[in-house]
Parts: structure tokens; sequence; C-alpha cells
């Protein structure tokens, strides 16, 4: 469905679609849900990249961020069962499919009679193409990897808990992501200040919460912590903090962005890579890093 989301977006504006960040978590929260119009996402449901919740895949205060908001872009942008949307006869339609399709394969929707009841009620109320095609991002986006409690994502609703999961048990569903959505998590990711060590973008088994952060493209440092960057094999754009940083951009035609000019910095080859200094900026150390962006130019690392 293209990168240009115009008319979904015209279709969010025309329906009124809000997005509200109420304090607590859902169920749990200092205000009434009476007092909310909109979809919410609630406060402990998007834990920053890095911090402890992310990082021990805390799944009490688990990334709710991409099901909400899509929520939200699905019910007044695409289009439902029971509303107007840009893309109700197309995507919502082939979102429609693939849920029956993995209602009858026992994919989605199992569980216990609670579970069952709440199928009841989302038919009921036109959501259950909402509450499936979320439960497929989640795990197509690694946020289920790390759970361990029962197979699968989405607290066992869903039988697939990590991407390679979702193609191999769920075409269909897995057809639908690219179709409307990045592969990869596009947005610069900001990494909690309270962050120490290195923060890695590439899946390592021994580090469950890289299930999430392997698709993430950008990163940046905040705080002023001595800490690093890994990133992988996309093209990646990543940023350092005040202090003394190592940042290593692994595969992909990579870029380290800096808050100073090229007439104000002090570059020196290593053995491994370039390192890197200027004002407000410690000394960063950087390998398999292509290209160094300054305030006014872009330096190749291999013309250096």
């Amino acid at each position: 469905y293209g990168a240009d989301k115009r008319a979904v977006a015209n279709a969010m504006a025309d329906n009124g679609a809000v997005l509200v960040l109420p304090g607590g978590a859902d169920g749990d929260s200092p205000i009434s849900d009476r007092a909310l119009v909109g979809q919410p996402l609630y406060a402990l449901e998007f834990p920053t990249e890095g911090s402890r919740a992310y990082i021990e895949n805390d799944y009490s205060q688990r990334d709710a961020g991409f099901e909400e908001i899509f929520h939200m872009v699905h019910d007044y942008g695409i289009g439902t069962r029971y509303t107007e949307g840009a893309l109700k006869a197309t995507y919502q339609a082939e979102i429609s499919a693939a849920m029956s399709h993995a209602r009858r394969k026992n994919l989605w929707g199992r569980g216990d009679r609670g579970t069952q009841d709440w199928l009841v009620e989302l038919e009921k109320e036109g959501s259950l193409e909402q509450e499936y095609i979320v439960s497929v991002l989640d795990s197509y986006f690694g946020y289920w990897g790390a759970w361990s409690e029962a197979p699968g994502g989405m607290w066992g609703i869903y039988a697939a808990k990590t991407r390679a999961e979702v193609k191999q048990m769920d075409p269909m569903g897995a057809a639908l992501v690219p179709a409307f959505l990045s592969d990869t998590v596009t947005y610069m990711a900001r990494i909690d200040p309270k962050f120490s060590g290195t923060f890695e973008m590439s899946f390592d088994p021994a580090q469950p919460y890289t299930h999430k952060s392997q698709y993430l493209v950008n990163a940046r440092l905040l705080g002023d912590l001595p800490s690093g960057l890994s990133g992988n094999d996309f093209d990646n754009i990543l940023l350092g903090n005040g202090a003394d940083n190592t940042i290593d951009g692994k595969g992909g035609n990579d870029v380290v962005q800096f808050g100073f000019a090229f007439t104000e910095a002090k570059i020196a080859r290593t053995v491994d890579g370039v390192s890197v200094s200027g004002p407000g900026n410690g000394t960063d150390q950087l390998q398999n890093i292509e290209i160094l962006r300054f305030t006014d130019r872009d330096v190749l690392v291999s013309s250096l």
C-alpha cells in the first residue's frame, strides 16, 4: 500500500483520531477510563530502549506501543468492520481474510475459556481484525521473542513468537506487514540515559532484548555515560552522547552523526577505524562506519 499514507492520515483526521497518554498501566491508572476519549497508550506500555524494563524484558511493562498506535491507525484511518476508512475495501479485507484463516487453523485466538469469551466480545464490537493484526505485528517485530512462559506470542493467544515463526506458521499474516509497513523500525531510538554498556542492535541469543533491537535502524545515546552502540546489517544512523563512546556499525552503509562542524573536528585513523572528537563531545572510537556526518558536510571515512 505504498509509502504515501496521506489518504489514511486524512481519514484519521476526518474521523477525529486521538492518542491519549495516561499515567500508570492499563487497568491500573490514576485516570478513570471514563475520562479517556481516544486510543490510550499508558505510561508503562512503552519502555524506552535501554531502560531496565526494555533490557530485562519485563512483560509487566511490555512495549505495547506498536499495538496501541496501530489500533488507532486501524480504527480511524484504515477502516474496520463497523467504521469507515481509506483502506476498508482493500487492506482491511485482507486482514479479515487472514484473521479468519488463522482462527480456522488455530493460529490465533488460542487459549482458555476466558480467551474464548474475550473473542466473543471482540466479534460483537467488530474488533477481531484489530486484535489479530497487532498480534502479528508484535511477533513480527520481535516483541514476544524473549517471552518464555509459553509457546507463541501475545500471551500465547498467537501461535508465532518470532518473525521466522510468523512467516512459517502464518504466511497470510506475514504478508500483511510489509504490505503496509517497513520491514524495519525506522524512528530514532533514544537510548535511556541510565543505560551503561553497549546497546546491541544485532540478534544475540545471550541477550534476549535483541529480539526487539535487531530491527532498529537508527539509535542515539543519551545522558553522559561512556556507553556504546553496536549496529546491524541495515544502513544505520548512529549518534553518541557527550561522553567517550565506542560505536560499531557492523554491516551496511553506516553513518555516525555529530553536533559540530567538520572544521571543529579532530579525526585520527586507528587500527580498527577512526576516532573523532569535537566541542561538547568526548572522543568516539568508530569501527565499520562509512560516513561521518557533521553539521556542515558528510565525509567518507574511505577518503580520510
